[in-house]
Formats: C-alpha cells, structure tokens, sequence
C-alpha cells in the first residue's frame, strides 16, 4: 500500500482505534475517521492532521460518502453490550460498512475480534463479535480479521478490571473459569499488527490469530499484576457457585468498570483463548523488539500511567500518576472508581466578584461552612500525622498555583475561572476540591466539585462514612460564598 492511499478508520473514539490513527498519522499515511459526536476528537493531538466525517455507521449515505476513494478500512467498532436486538444491530452496522466499502471499490477491510475456541456455545458479545469477522470475510472486500485475547495496556478496560481487583482484595472470590487459559497480548503489539496489515498482500481473506505466546489462567494474571505494582501476595478463590452475572454484579461494585461492560468482558471469559495458529508470521515480522510477554506488558503499561502517557481509555479518558496514587486529568476521568459531589448555585453577584471570594477561600477567611467540622478535620489529620489546617495561606486574597493552602495544595489556578485544590491530608485515596465561576449576563454560575479516588477498600468505606456530612458541609459552602459575594455587591 502506497503513504497516499487513503485510510478510513471507524471506531476512532475508542481504546484501539485512538491508539491507531496516533500511528498511522505518525507514519505520514492519510487518514479519515467516521464519528458520531466530532467533539469527541477536540482534544486529541492528531484531530486536525485527519478527515473527519460525522455520521452513523448504521446510515448508508454517511458510509458511501466515508468509504469514497478509500483504499484499507479498519472496521475497530463493537459494543460492550447486549441486551435485546443487540445481535442484530451489530449485524446490521457491518452490513451497512460492508456494502458501502464493496461499492466503493475498497480494497481491503483488517477487523478485530477475539480468540475463542470452536464447537462450544459462545457467550452473546463473543458471538457477536464472531458474526461480524465472519460478515466481512463473505462481504466480497477482502479482509484480515485479526483475532486477540485480553488486550493489556494503560486504560484498557481488560487491564482496569484485573488492577482494580487486585488493587482492592487481598483475597479474591472468583468463578472456577478464572482457572481456564488465558493468551494475553499487549497493546503495543496489536497496534504493530494493525499496522502491519497494510503491507500484506493483497486479496488475503482469513483470519488471523495474534498473542503473546505466554499462557496464562486469569488467577495467574491478577496474582503476577498485584507482584508487578508491589501489592502484597494475592489469593484467588475459584468458586463454583459465582455465576457471571453475580461476577459482574460484584466487579461493578469493586471496580469502576460498569455492569455493562464488565459482563461481556466476564463471559469471554468463560472459555479458553490461545491461539491456534501463528501464521501471521509468515506474512509479517513479530512486532519489533519481539512479542511482549504478561509481566512486560503489565509493566509498560503502570510506566505509561506514572509518565502520564496514556493516549486513550475504555473510558476515553487519560491518566497521570501510578496505580496506587491518582490524579485526575479533565475534562475526563479514566481508569479509577471515582466518587464525586458537585453543587451549581446561580448568584446575582457579577464573576470578578464571586471569583474574589473564591480566590481568598481558606486561611483566616476559613471555608465557608461548618467552621467547628473543618477545625476538627485539621486536627484529626494533624493526630494522623498530616499538615492539618495550621499552614493557612501566604496572602489573604491572592493564590499562586503550587502553593499550599491550609491542607490542600493549589493544583490548578485560571485567575478569574476555575480554582483546583488537590488534598494534602491524610486519607485512604486522594482528593480534589474544584471551585470555578461563569459568567451569565450581569449574574453568574457557581460550580463547586468535590473529587475523591478511594485507595482500596478503606477508601470506599471512608467515602460513605463521611457521605452523611456532605449534604451539610458543601451545600451550604456553595450558598454562603454566592451569599458572601453578593453582599460585597450590595455594600459597594
């Protein structure tokens, strides 16, 4: 394939697509995406190197106007669903792609499924994912239909849902197949085979199995993941009466991975998934440093999250720090159970004037709310060893970002918008407190967000200990600095 032959991806906003149109733009070849929501793609570093086209993937005039002078289609587009009709939408989304790259004269279309073994009952999504590989080899457009296990990298749902129950429970309960085998494969090496699709000879219509060549059970990838992010020793329980949706039911519960995705992601696993061939080598070289085995894609992948390099999430979102300490990245949040309370309040007073107050927040000027309760907050973190409140503030209406604030630390400072104050204090997670005005004509918007990340299960019990308070403590915080502003405009 030539760098000027034109590439359309579908499924761009997702984990692997994301991840693609980084490289293939990189690697100077034309690209276009197909999207429903265009904002999606504002905040991504490549949006203005590639042709976006908005549309349905289920509307055939969006298709022929996207498939148009296309040469490789890269079809990375699956719900995490099921449900009623789901089967039939997903084979009514690749009839129309299929029949719209046929009229255009694709010349070939590389899929990604996922491995599974032959001559069993599969699970919904799993034979829906089946279905499409099989659609779009009988499609007439030739097509490599890669066929992968669980995807491991930084932000996969996959690996967010081994970190997260590892994270959280020393001792794991479990359904007996956490005990089948298991091929994993890291995300560094699926994109190298995606990209590789590019170079194979043309008219190949098969499927393709990829792996790492390591096999492993899944009790043995979250006990290797607990050693990897220096966790003490896991223990997993293989119980027979933990069916999958009891499994998704209680990964929803510990993990922030949704019930709806977390029951298809727990059905795959079900049933083996090696590989059963290698036969891709015969067309294309192991990616290049050779196949990343578990414990190395593990690692890469804490190493992405501590440098702050992960380029797309289950959630579409990306992440800053390790494992064991986050940081949020707006205007989205990935990879962590998070908890959140948010206040808007409308005020009469102008923004410049709700801002002075927000600004002069802490210190002598104190918090707004409940004075006895933030006292004893202090205290209590200065018992556990914190900073407590005494740190006060260095000016009595000026914030400088990087400075300490009483227990917080001014982490983000738009002078005259937004004000984000990251916690300092002892606790079981990590914690945000985000203060930000916007102006509505001659009045404004008050936005008040409390952020917290629990670490473990402390972290959630300590989340609901203090939930009572919350109702109290910040609602009247936002009510009485819109009131403190107001007053200022009233005196004059």
């Amino acid at each position: 394939m030539l760098k000027d032959d034109l590439v359309l991806v579908t499924g761009a906003t997702g984990y692997i697509g994301g991840r693609l149109v980084s490289r293939l733009v990189e690697d100077g070849r034309r690209v276009r995406v197909v999207v429903r929501s265009p904002q999606k793609l504002r905040d991504v570093p490549w949006a203005a190197q590639v042709e976006v086209i908005e549309g349905d993937l289920q509307d055939a005039d969006t298709m022929d106007r996207a498939c148009e002078g296309v040469s490789t289609l890269y079809y990375l587009v699956h719900s995490m669903g099921s449900g009623r009709g789901f089967e039939e939408r997903e084979a009514g989304i690749v009839e129309t792609v299929a029949g719209a790259a046929a009229r255009a004269g694709v010349k070939r279309i590389v899929y990604l499924g996922g491995l599974h073994p032959e001559g069993v009952r599969l699970s919904t999504h799993m034979r829906s994912r089946v279905a499409v590989g099989e659609a779009l080899l009988a499609s007439g457009v030739p097509t490599v239909a890669f066929q992968a296990g669980v995807v491991i990298g930084s932000g996969s749902a996959s690996f967010e849902m081994i970190r997260h129950l590892a994270d959280v429970l020393p001792v794991m309960p479990a359904p007996k197949w956490v005990l089948n085998r298991i091929e994993p494969i890291a995300v560094r090496d699926v994109i190298s085979y995606l990209l590789g699709a590019l170079n194979l000879p043309e008219g190949l219509n098969r499927t393709f199995d990829i792996g790492s060549g390591d096999v492993l059970t899944y009790a043995d990838m979250m006990k290797r993941y607990a050693e990897a992010a220096g966790l003490p020793r896991r223990t997993v329980l293989a119980l027979p009466v933990l069916t999958p949706r009891l499994a998704g039911h209680w990964v929803n519960l510990v993990t922030p991975i949704p019930r709806a995705m977390a029951m298809p992601l727990i059905e795959s696993l079900q049933h083996d998934a090696v590989t059963a061939e290698s036969d891709i080598h015969d067309y294309l070289p192991q990616p290049e440093g050779g196949l990343t085995d578990y414990r190395a894609a593990v690692d890469l992948a804490l190493n992405k999250m501590s440098a702050g390099e992960v380029e797309t999430s289950w959630a579409g979102a990306s992440l800053r720090e390790a494992v064991a300490d986050p940081l949020p990245s707006d205007p989205q949040w990935a990879g962590h159970t998070v908890y959140k309370d948010e206040r808007i309040f409308r005020s009469s007073a102008p923004a410049p004037e709700v801002w002075k107050v927000i600004e002069g927040i802490g210190g002598e000027n104190g918090w707004y709310s409940w004075p006895v309760a933030w006292a004893a907050r202090g205290w209590l973190d200065k018992l556990a060893g914190g900073v407590g409140l005494r740190r006060g503030r260095r000016h009595s209406s000026d914030l400088m970002a990087g400075e300490a604030l009483d227990f917080w630390r001014v982490e983000e400072l738009v002078r005259g918008e937004k004000l984000r104050l990251r916690a300092e204090m002892k606790l079981p997670g990590r914690a945000w407190l985000e203060l930000s005005v916007v102006p509505d004509g001659g009045a404004s918007e008050y936005r008040q967000r409390a952020v917290f990340f629990p670490r473990g299960l402390a972290g959630r019990l300590y989340w609901l200990s203090v939930l009572p308070f919350h109702g109290v403590v910040f609602s009247s915080m936002a009510r009485n600095i819109t009131r403190t502003a107001e007053r200022a405009v009233t005196k004059g």
